[in-house]
């Protein structure tokens, strides 16, 4: 299992600062979603024609890659047109810097809710699948809103049928909305999960409070548990949302105190 961060955590930082801080605490890659102002992936410019063979070169030499461009795409809202517009340019986008997944939800807030549309989601899952296809990239659809619910998200996955498809697991969302422990998630959803979002909190009396790794009541450790015994070996990204938080801890706090509290977590394992 390798450790990496969403750069959802630090909006306020530049990708020479994102850079640097991945390569001093021995992160093995960066999840993309958005630099600074800019959150539309393709137009980043250290990403932009000119410049993108020496961010990727230097990401090279550090040992390092992006482990997936996470879109802002949903699905399972009304008028998805332009969402899915933003997907297939992240699919078209990602072989370029060298990405393997790209990101996608059925909704833009975690928790469920009402205005969700579960079976159109699903059918333009499908589309986004088949597009994918031959690209060297899986569409990775997020355990969040109403796909939370490691049963539901499963049923989808099932009747998708495409070896572009694949699960981002959140951890956090099918617990904390849905009571589901790790092992309820993983025995649903098992079969195609690819990249992991971790994330820590508490239900506070009106809402969930988002806490420092090791600070709430988020089965962490049980989830790595069961990764280690099924064998994954893919990217255990955290997800600090300071960008929609902004009273959230500072990222140079935070993702230090992450990679430093993984990696005992990790040693615990062997």
């Amino acid at each position: 299992m390798k450790l990496c961060f969403s750069t959802l955590g630090c909006p306020g930082w530049s990708w020479n600062e994102i850079f640097a801080t991945s390569k001093d605490l021995g992160m093995k890659a960066i999840e993309v979603r958005g630099v600074a102002n800019e959150m539309f992936v393709p137009k980043i410019k250290e990403f932009s024609e000119g410049r993108r063979e020496d961010t990727l070169a230097r990401l090279e030499k550090a040992g390092m890659e992006i482990s997936m461009l996470t879109s802002g795409a949903c699905l399972g809202v009304e008028q998805p047109e332009r969402y899915m517009e933003e997907a297939r340019a992240y699919i078209d986008f990602a072989p370029l810097v060298g990405a393997k997944y790209v990101r996608v939800m059925i909704t833009s807030v975690p928790y469920p809710s009402e205005e969700e549309d579960v079976e159109q989601a699903a059918r333009l899952y499908r589309e986004l699948c088949r597009y994918a296809e031959g690209k060297g990239v899986k569409v990775l659809l997020e355990t969040s809103g109403a796909l939370a619910d490691s049963h539901v998200l499963a049923q989808v996955m099932q009747n998708t049928g495409s070896p572009a498809a694949g699960v981002l697991w959140d951890i956090h969302h099918p617990y904390r909305y849905f009571g589901e422990r790790p092992e309820q998630t993983y025995g649903n959803i098992g079969p195609w999960v690819e990249h992991l979002h971790v994330k820590d909190s508490v239900q506070g009396a009106e809402k969930v409070e988002y806490r420092m790794m090791g600070y709430g009541d988020v089965p962490v450790f049980d989830t790595l548990k069961l990764l280690k015994k099924h064998g994954y070996e893919g990217y255990i990204s955290l997800e600090w949302v300071k960008r929609w938080c902004p009273e959230l801890q500072e990222p140079g706090i935070v993702f230090s105190h992450y990679a430093s509290y993984m990696t005992f977590l990790m040693n615990q394992l062997d």
